[in-house]
């Protein structure tokens, strides 16, 4: 409720402003005035969690008209409109109540834009003015005809002093560099002096750098009051422990203010940078002495430990609308255990998921899972080469890692693989990453716990041979990864426009296949014939897979995100069929999200019409839906919903998702789950749906309710289902479980995870 006195601002507009500033002078209006968005829901849930529960942190209250605040923003504005030059700029505002409802109305008298007729200079320094002359087109904004624009003479200033600080002007501060604008000109014009100012009427002093001086505390407490400095220095560092945890070269690696060389800040940046990025220091600091005298400065790198060790326990409850399950880890990781800022981690997982609705809620346990991992990361690239700058736009590692994975599925199949890798990551500019992994080495092994002399494993054998055979495989891979990053630092600056891409190709057998041909092995892998290593049949394929993705800024909070993403993978030489592991699906939770992860696909197949017992589709569960060809397309709008929910922001998500798996190679007996591109259209699921971000900053916890538009597993004609669930769904639902069961249909999808889907 409001007083009598008061009113509510309903709307706010302001009127005359160029379009391409109106956005950016809406800002300048009082937060206490902006008028309620979003269908008002903001301050409907904070009357209602006010008034019932006295709670202030659902929503925001009504903005309340207040003539105080009308006439800073009014000010505001126009201070606005004369920054970009718009000198003779006037705003006025106008506020009509009705029925305690409020609108306020600014309107700008702009006046002509002034652009800029001449740029001089004044730099008494001639060292200082020949640095910025020579390194001024590189980046300066200011230059004559433009329109003035305070912001740009901002940037200049800043840019300044940046050359300045890395070209050995260590004293060098903003406030030296001044303009002054003379707008008494005819046809709106403006001239603008730039000052570089000498201090106290001396030159300005160019450093070079002395020795330096790192120095690592001995506890993660910080150092004491008094410390012994090592007396040895080697190539102009002096190197002192008093932790006695890390070993000299690791630290060093990464100090690029060099002895000799002229101060430059943005090496001294780049070392804060990596030294924090070494993931062993809580605190770093760099400071300079002065040497008596001399035109030196000596570096003082001050390090202070963190933690070494740490130890993590996570669970995981996937759950949706035909399965539960979930997930328990423990984690060690140990930040520093060679003494070189080595990270390494051990993991133990296990998990199981049951079949909702078979009578208690873990009744019907369809899938364990368990796996032991350990990696170790080096925080450098060992390669028999020098690379000259090594981490100069991110911190190179590379990567030993080693994993043991168990599966195994009730009535159908034990699983075990064995992964070890190495693996090299660098950072080419800050928006390329690059990783590359010339050691792959894959072995695996397991058994089918189908009964073979069974009438149903029969029929299993002779319709699902491909997939089963490829589960009771006993192989080897042996071969290499690469994968390219493109923008990938950008998904975590929300806000920005760009487009992202990642595109990634997995290489095995192609070495062993080329040293079969040199020694002359002959082989047939059609007829079962299959050339071997270490006495075990060897793997040769190829899967590239990429992700394309178009990040769009609408203002306000709004956010367009459209995402295609494919792959296949293609046996050749010595196999028949990739590995079971490097097969696609589809649906879940960061794909098609109106189908349960593995239930979509592939192509036009049908449970019912090719599993024609409960027993089979039960135990066939999520396995003869997978494929060696992928294609998924997702649009997804994305929008402030709650400015305060419990201390948080709320996002809503509208989204489009359409996809599916096929199969491509030969020996499959199903034709309807093979790639047709005359039939895509019959071939592809389409979903849409709503769903909700709980924003914490560190992490999101994501909600998604998906809708089934259009299932591929139907004829053509009874393709769109969306039209079964307003007109006798009931019926369909009926008849679909009783050729599915324990199969049954679902329109919506519920998927609950962290982070964004994409």
């Amino acid at each position: 409720m409001i007083e009598d006195n008061q009113a509510i601002v309903k709307k706010v507009e302001i009127d005359s402003i160029p379009g391409k500033y109106k956005e950016e002078a809406l800002n300048y209006i009082q937060k206490d005035i902006r008028p309620a968005s979003r269908l008002g829901i903001n301050v409907g849930l904070y009357n209602i969690f006010y008034t019932l529960f006295k709670i202030k942190s659902v929503g925001k209250p009504a903005p309340l008209l207040d003539s105080t605040l009308v006439e800073i923003s009014r000010n505001q504005i126009e201070k606005f409109l004369i920054s970009k030059g718009y000198f003779m700029a006037k705003v006025k505002s106008e506020v009509l109540i009705k029925k305690q409802r409020a609108q306020v109305d600014f309107k700008a008298i702009t006046g002509p834009a002034f652009r800029i007729a001449k740029v001089n200079y004044s730099i008494p320094d001639s060292a200082v003015r020949k640095v910025y002359m020579d390194g001024k087109f590189r980046f300066s904004h200011l230059h004559e005809n433009m329109q003035y624009d305070d912001d740009s003479l901002a940037y200049e200033r800043e840019q300044v002093y940046q050359v300045m600080k890395e070209h050995g002007y260590y004293d060098f501060s903003r406030p030296y560099v001044r303009f002054t604008v003379d707008s008494a000109f005819r046809n709106s014009t403006t001239h603008v002096v730039m000052y570089i100012d000498d201090p106290d009427s001396t030159k300005h002093k160019q450093y070079k750098i002395g020795e330096t001086n790192i120095v690592i505390a001995p506890t993660t407490e910080g150092f004491p009051d008094s410390i012994k400095l090592n007396e040895r220095i080697f190539r102009g560092i002096r190197y002192t422990d008093l932790s006695k945890r890390f070993r000299r070269n690791p630290v060093v690696r990464y100090d690029f203010i060099k002895m000799g060389e002229t101060y430059d800040i943005s090496k001294e940046n780049l070392t804060y940078d990596r030294l924090y990025e070494l993931n062993v220091f809580k605190n770093v600091k760099i400071e300079y002495v002065k040497a008596k005298d001399s035109a030196k400065l000596q570096p003082v790198i001050q390090l202070t430990p963190q933690k070494r060790m740490s130890n993590r326990v996570e669970g995981e409850l996937p759950f949706n609308a035909g399965t539960v399950g979930f997930t328990l880890s423990n984690t060690y990781v140990n930040n520093n255990i060679f003494r070189g800022a080595e990270r390494f981690e051990f993991q133990i997982k296990g998990g199981l998921q049951s079949r909702i609705g078979q009578g208690s809620l873990f009744n019907d346990i369809y899938q364990r899972d368990f796996s032991l991992s350990t990696s170790l990361a080096v925080p450098r690239l060992m390669v028999p080469f020098d690379i000259p700058l090594m981490g100069k736009n991110g911190m190179p590692y590379t990567i030993f890692s080693t994993s043991y994975v168990y599966s195994l599925q009730k009535d159908l199949f034990v699983r075990r693989v064995f992964l070890n890798s190495l693996t090299y990551q660098w950072v080419e500019t800050k928006s390329k990453l690059h990783s590359f992994t010339p050691l792959n080495f894959e072995y695996r092994f397991g058994g089918l716990l189908i009964d073979s002399n069974a009438v149903e494993g029969q029929q299993l054998y002779k319709d699902y041979r491909y997939n089963i055979t490829l589960l009771a495989r006993k192989d080897i891979t042996l071969g290499m990864k690469y994968a390219y990053t493109l923008n990938g630092n950008k998904l975590l600056l929300p806000g920005n426009s760009f487009v992202y891409f990642r595109g990634n190709i997995d290489i095995a057998g192609n070495g062993l296949g080329a040293a079969n041909k040199l020694f002359g092995s002959k082989h047939n892998p059609a007829a079962g014939d299959y050339a071997s290593i270490l006495g075990l049949p060897y793997n040769q394929y190829v899967r590239p897979e990429v992700d394309i993705r178009w990040y769009k800024n609408l203002g306000l909070d709004r956010q367009f995100v459209a995402r295609i993403n494919g792959g296949v993978g293609y046996a050749y030489g010595n196999s028949t069929a990739i590995p079971f592991e490097k097969l696609f699906f589809a649906g879940g939770a960061s794909g098609v999200r109106a189908w349960q992860a593995r239930t979509l696909g592939p192509g036009n197949y049908n449970r019912g019409d090719r599993l024609t017992t409960e027993e089979a589709r039960s135990t066939l569960y999520g396995i003869d839906q997978l494929g060696q060809m992928h294609i998924e397309a997702n649009l997804e709008y994305r929008w402030r919903l709650l400015d305060n929910f419990f201390g948080s922001k709320l996002n809503g998500a509208a989204f489009l998702d359409a996809g599916n798996v096929w199969n491509i190679s030969s020996g499959n007996t199903q034709p309807e789950t093979y790639f047709d591109f005359k039939n895509l259209g019959n071939q592809i699921g389409v979903g849409t749906g709503l769903g909700l971000r709980y924003d914490l900053q560190y992490f999101i916890f994501r909600f998604d309710v998906g809708l089934k538009l259009r299932d591929p597993q139907f004829d053509p004609s009874d393709q769109w289902v969306i039209g079964k669930l307003f007109n006798g769904s009931k019926d369909f639902k009926r008849d679909y479980e009783l050729k599915n069961s324990p199969d049954g249909y679902h329109f919506f999808q519920y998927n609950f995870g962290i982070g964004l889907p994409f």
